[in-house]
């Protein structure tokens, strides 16, 4: 019978093929009807009167668009996408032709965005796109890719703020000490695109925006910093920002400007009935498709939450409690005064992390029927973060495994009575984008053997975790068997963890 770990790794496969460009598209997008031919999305119909455009923006929107073309066909008269600097080449190099436009594509690509900041090509790109929308009549229909990274390569500041303006002002902020979230309601409000922008442009044209989203729940607003998506903050929002840090009084001319002429309300959700906003690809879609088929292998199967974050330390220590818990239900004390205690830990835990519509206690309810007859696998997803204390070399999925791993090893230190000796356990952390952290690996697996064996040639998990160093630690523990390496996927729906026990 296959291994915990190579179910653990089909289930991951599973997950990110689901939402990797190709196969997410031709699920989403079909054409309909020969005389007047209509966009079919899932399951929505928009006629198409006149002509079909195409723009995009954002790190897997070539391979959508790919996908798009080869759906489309000749109903497609221009595209214009905006993409990362060196694309095309790394997709190339990885030989994954599928995610490149044809030679004679009706898409023109422009990349930019070095290093992730908007730049002058960047802006090229932007203008492009907010060209072709303009031109748009009620009888086009623009088509809109969205993915993650989208934002730094759809930079079209206000006229007449320059870039370097605007980039100066966010940098500013962020020295100041503004939140993520301040900081993209300042972006939003001095920029043409984002914010709903695009889609106010294109009007009278229908807008159908097809979304990667890989941020935790999934917010139109937020992703891309939604372009497409009606804002919910006002010029007042932004000014307030600039007053709480100081910044309101030397601003440039241009900002000065732009807010005093700028209308004090964000705009009426009515303004929208020609957009419609479809997310596409998701983390709960991926987590849907891999517990199907961890279904399919037998396994009870429970999908805990799609947007875990929070610290990594605490993260794993809310993994390994939930390990611990159906350890002890397959050893017949999942009703005793143990397993209580475990639970009110982990109800006392849910409640600090604040992890957006987690239903703990349901959850619990539900892990409290399983018994050793099957095995069982628990889904979750999101993106946790690290508090960087040393200089290794490592990424949140590879630190959240490690931790894991330290975890399960006290735990059975602990256990001499009640052992969880009796379960097989393996917990996997991945990035669907392939790459977690400045690594070659997308995470890791461990297991609670994993201290002891990595004592035994000589690597102390304690100290590589002091020093941030995961990746070290499992490139050499038992010559990197316990990594995970994909390569680049073309797509990315944050992270995905996966638990599987079953009882020896």
């Amino acid at each position: 019978s296959m291994s915990l770990r190579e179910h653990a790794l089909f289930l991951f496969h599973s997950a990110v093929g689901t939402v990797c460009p190709a196969p997410m598209l031709k699920r989403a997008v079909k054409l309909q009807g020969a005389g007047c031919p209509q966009l079919l999305v899932t399951g929505q119909t928009f006629p198409m009167k006149r002509d079909l455009y195409l723009v995009g923006f954002g790190k897997a929107v070539l391979g959508m668009a790919a996908a798009a073309e080869e759906i489309l066909g000749d109903h497609l008269v221009r595209g214009i996408i905006s993409v990362p600097l060196g694309i095309q080449e790394s997709l190339q190099r990885a030989g994954m032709q599928e995610m490149l436009l044809k030679p004679h594509s009706k898409i023109q690509v422009i990349e930019g965005a070095k290093n992730n900041l908007p730049d002058a090509e960047a802006l090229k790109g932007a203008d492009a796109i907010q060209e072709l929308a303009k031109g748009l009549t009620a009888d086009d229909l623009l088509l809109v890719l969205i993915s993650g990274g989208g934002s730094a390569l759809l930079p079209a500041p206000i006229p007449p703020i320059l870039l370097e303006e605007k980039e100066k002002l966010t940098k500013a902020l962020a020295s100041q000490g503004a939140a993520i979230q301040e900081l993209n309601i300042v972006r939003k409000t001095l920029s043409l695109l984002k914010g709903g922008g695009l889609a106010q442009l294109a009007y009278p044209a229908q807008v159908v925006s097809l979304i990667l989203s890989d941020v935790v729940g999934d917010p139109l607003d937020i992703i891309a910093s939604g372009p497409t998506a009606a804002s919910s903050h006002s010029v007042q929002d932004c000014i307030q920002i600039l007053t709480k840090y100081n910044l309101l009084h030397n601003l440039p001319k241009s900002v000065e400007t732009v807010l005093s002429s700028s209308p004090m309300k964000p705009t009426a959700p009515e303004d929208y009935s020609h957009v419609c906003n479809i997310i596409i690809g998701s983390n709960a879609l991926a987590l849907d498709e891999a517990k199907h088929q961890a279904e399919g292998l037998g396994y009870t199967t429970l999908i805990l939450s799609t947007a875990i974050c929070g610290e990594v330390g605490r993260i794993a220590t809310l993994y390994c409690q939930l390990i611990h818990l159906v350890c002890l239900g397959f050893t017949g004390l999942g009703y005793g005064p143990l397993s209580d205690k475990v639970r009110g830990n982990l109800l006392q835990l849910a409640a600090e992390l604040e992890i957006p519509g987690l239903n703990l206690a349901e959850f619990l309810q539900a892990l409290q029927g399983f018994g050793p007859e099957r095995p069982v696998c628990i889904l979750a997803g999101g993106e946790t973060t690290v508090q960087l204390q040393g200089t290794g070399k490592g990424g949140r999925n590879q630190e959240l495994a490690l931790r894991v791993g330290l975890g399960l090893h006290r735990a059975q230190a602990m256990e001499t009575s009640s052992c969880p000796g009796r379960c097989e356990i393996t917990f996997l952390s991945g990035g669907t984008d392939g790459q977690d952290g400045p690594t070659e690996a997308a995470g890791a697996f461990c297991s609670p053997e994993l201290v002891d064996e990595a004592l035994q040639e000589g690597l102390d998990v304690e100290a590589f975790l002091s020093n941030n160093d995961s990746y070290t630690f499992f490139s050499q523990f038992q010559g990197g068997h316990h990594l995970l390496v994909t390569g680049l996927t073309g797509t990315n729906v944050m992270d995905i963890q996966a638990i599987l026990i079953r009882a020896m």
